[in-house]
Formats: structure tokens, C-alpha cells, sequence
């Protein structure tokens, strides 16, 4: 639960940053798409915050 609400704050700021900065690129727009994905609740939606959470374990595992 944590994890989905960091990830719709972060891909949220990161959207807004984008729109204001230099509107919306394609690139930008895939950070769009994954905001939406993570306030939504179709099918897909929990295969890809399995996948962000997988990202997000792999990341909080390496060590610096």
C-alpha cells in the first residue's frame, strides 16, 4: 500500500514537472501513462505495480 501511493506521488510530481517544464513530450507521456496505471484499477494495474514493486525491492536491495 505504501509502495502504490509513493509511486502515485512520484509519478505524479514527475508528470506535473514535465507538463510545466516543457509540456508533453513522448517520453514524458509514458511517465503519464504510468501515473494513470497507477491510479487505476483495470486488469493490468496489478501486473504493473507487481513490476514497479519488484523494480522498487531490486533497488532497495543493492548496496553502495
Amino acid at each position: 500500500m505504501i509502495l502504490s501511493i509513493s509511486g502515485v506521488v512520484l509519478f505524479g510530481t514527475i508528470g506535473f514537472i514535465f507538463f510545466r517544464k516543457d509540456g508533453l513530450k513522448p517520453s514524458h507521456a509514458c511517465v503519464s501513462i504510468l501515473f494513470g496505471f497507477y491510479l487505476a484499477s483495470t486488469t493490468i494495474a496489478p501486473t504493473i505495480r507487481a513490476g514497479g514493486e519488484g523494480l522498487a525491492s531490486l533497488l532497495g536491495g543493492m548496496r553502495f
